[in-house]
């Protein structure tokens, strides 16, 4: 909750920064000049009613959309070793880490891979791929899976979520400006909003989005870090870095879908400012100068 209050608050503080920043330069008055009728304040309050909403719909509904989009078996009653071995798992480490027992999942993939999702450290989902409970043995399983834990622990669903709604409001906001400018001062529109409006707020918004994502993927890598050292805790320095050193003889995990990648153990293959995972080399480094 502390979390959520953090950045609600830090939200509404950016809001009204920007809000008397635009009053004390003057910069609605120099719009409303050149024709550009825009109530900033109110363009301020949508924009983050838009990028809230659909970030907190997101996170609402993280749990049921994994479920189906990686096809995930929920363990409701053990049917074997394997898995009773693997739920029993998950209780004692999120025991350890001081939250409630997510459910515990597995997907069909040959891919070495897991992921942690849900609204609250209280109700998560912690799932494994086939490919993971194959191609390691049960200390680097024991990793990984505490690396996940560690993210539902730390908050970081809601966190990302959060930050993701942050970034849209402003996205939103920018975007709108840039639409609103084009359309009255150089395309001399003078009623309502022209095609030139919705073209190029819609241009601006894929444009902005793109340069936004650049910070919530160096966000996402930092997170990447702290998990690596909370599975450390839970089950061993030298079994985390085991099960790093599994992956990169995996030769690049096949990558979950959209917003799960943030949230998986796996590096990612795309340029480094848009990775969502720091390099593995950079992980295992990072974990082996850990005092």
């Amino acid at each position: 909750m502390m979390r959520i209050m953090l950045f609600l608050a830090t939200n509404v503080a950016i809001m009204i920064v920007i809000s008397i920043v635009f009053s004390v330069l003057g910069i609605g008055s120099t719009l409303q000049a050149n024709g550009v009728d825009l109530n900033l304040n109110a363009l301020l309050i949508m924009s983050a009613i838009i990028g809230m909403t659909g970030s907190v719909i997101s996170l609402a509904i993280s749990k049921w959309s994994a479920k189906r989009a990686m096809g995930v078996h929920v363990i409701e009653t053990p049917q074997n070793q394997t898995e009773q071995w693997l739920v029993s798992l998950v209780a004692r480490q999120a025991k350890a880490a001081g939250i409630g027992m997510p459910e515990v999942g597995i997907f069909q993939t040959p891919e070495p891979n897991a992921f942690a999702t849900g609204m609250s450290r209280n109700n998560a989902l912690v799932a494994v791929s086939t490919g993971l409970l194959q191609a390691m043995n049960q200390d680097e399983v024991e990793a990984v899976v505490g690396h996940e834990i560690s993210h539902v622990a730390n908050g970081d669903m809601i966190t990302m979520a959060l930050m993701q709604g942050v970034v849209n409001t402003f996205v939103y906001f920018f975007a709108s400006i840039i639409g609103h400018f084009v359309d009255r001062v150089i395309l001399k529109n003078e009623r309502g909003h022209g095609i030139g409006y919705f073209i190029t707020q819609i241009v601006a918004q894929i444009v902005l989005s793109f340069l936004a994502s650049i910070l919530v993927m160096w966000f996402s890598r930092y997170r990447e870090f702290h998990a690596d050292k909370g599975g450390a805790r839970l089950a061993g320095k030298e079994k985390m870095i085991s099960a790093l050193r599994a992956l990169q003889r995996a030769h690049s995990p096949e990558d979950l879908p959209g917003q799960l990648a943030a949230f998986g153990i796996n590096g990612s293959g795309a340029k480094k400012l848009f990775m969502s995972h720091p390099p593995l080399e950079e992980r295992i480094a990072a974990l082996q100068n850990q005092r």
